[in-house]
């Protein structure tokens, strides 16, 4: 197979065909909502939305937060659908307690895709109706994990992944390794991609069944995106990038954050429901790490492992207060390339300049495929 046959060309998730293999990363709170989504499914990418924390951004609806987070859900469903018929999913954390609430919500409301990580979604498939057209995509960060959610998934409920998200340390938000995975070079996305490409061929071979491959973690331009493509991954999903656009559903002063962050600004930090996470170092981060926040209470029981006996601070209150702009009381997630970000562009443009660098890779190697 020569260069020539890897092109950004189409693919397909569980019958679904997606005209650029792009997919945007699920970002919460209110990062990517309705507006970021649509606009990344004009363009011919998969948009997506993240129901992390929607109950606090639907507070109208019900102060109930687990009331909240479902009309919400619903409402951003809703509203990305009436503004584009491309192809929107939701982005569902494992280990939130409304897990489950998400899910049905998301099926019910026909969400082309789920995309569920944070955790192994070993029971996803149970959620499914006969009439359901819900495509539903683990997120893992190893060969091993796809082989286990799959094994699970055919035996309790005859169901194959309809494809797979692999993401690397480099990724901004929560991360699925342990610290001192982070920086080693064994865990790096070019070397655990292999891994999951291995294991799904055996299942496409096994089974007769179409399973892409999307890459995920410090991609940020064509030529990362070329490269990754090169190695098995059918598609790339990109999070960090879609951040500084005009469509992105976070606040000017969170985008902000992005455009004026150094490389150095970019920091491992300890997550209170934890894991660690990437974020852009400021000053409320810098006050947590003197010790001096900590949390009253916890109002929401958002996350399944965070202790609120020992929590820092909220964590879904921080994010939720970045996402409005008040970055005195929270802070942003952010992948490990935020900093290469010098302006706020449309999303139409970051497509462009995507296809722009891919074509250039392409055209520009001559070395053979491995």
């Amino acid at each position: 197979m020569g260069v020539e046959s890897i092109k950004m060309k189409e693919f397909s998730i569980g019958g679904l065909k997606i005209s650029i293999p792009i997919v945007q990363g699920g970002m919460g709170v209110g990062i990517s909502l309705s507006g970021l989504a649509s606009a990344v499914a004009k363009e011919g990418g998969v948009g997506v939305i993240s129901s992390a924390g929607l109950g606090l951004l639907y507070r109208d609806f019900s102060k109930n937060y687990l009331e909240a987070s479902i009309e919400g859900l619903k409402e951003e469903l809703r509203e990305a659908k009436a503004r584009t018929r491309g192809i929107i999913g939701v982005n569902i954390m494992s280990a939130m307690t409304n897990f489950e609430d998400m899910v049905r919500t998301s099926i019910n409301e026909k969400a082309d895709i789920i995309f569920a990580g944070a955790g192994l979604p070993l029971d996803l498939p149970k959620f499914l109706k006969s009439d359901s057209i819900t495509k539903l995509v683990p997120i893992v960060s190893s060969g091993k994990a796809a082989r286990l959610i799959s094994a699970k998934w055919k035996m309790n409920y005859n169901y194959l992944p309809d494809a797979f998200v692999v993401e690397g340390p480099k990724a901004g938000g929560h991360l699925g390794f342990k610290n001192k995975q982070i920086d080693d070079e064994s865990y790096t996305l070019e070397n655990i991609l292999p891994d999951v490409v291995e294991e799904v061929n055996q299942l496409e071979e096994q089974y007769n069944k179409n399973i892409p491959v999307i890459a995920a973690g410090g991609i940020y331009n064509g030529n990362d995106a070329y490269k990754i493509m090169k190695m098995g991954a059918s598609a790339v999903q990109l999070g960090t990038r879609f951040v500084t656009t005009e469509e992105c559903d976070a606040s000017d002063n969170f985008k902000d954050q992005y455009v004026q962050a150094k490389e150095e600004n970019i920091k491992i930090i300890e997550s209170p429901v934890g894991m660690p996470g990437r974020a852009v170092q400021n000053n409320f981060l810098d006050k947590v790490d003197q010790g001096i926040k900590a949390p009253k209470n916890c109002p929401f029981k958002c996350i399944k492992s965070c202790d609120v006996e020992k929590s820092p601070y909220c964590i879904i209150n921080a994010l939720y207060q970045a996402y409005k702009g008040n970055m005195k009381s929270g802070y942003a997630f952010a992948g490990s390339n935020a900093y290469r970000a010098d302006k706020i562009s449309k999303v139409k443009d970051i497509f462009a300049d995507l296809r722009a660098g891919f074509e250039n890779a392409l055209r520009t190697d001559n070395t053979p495929l491995k």
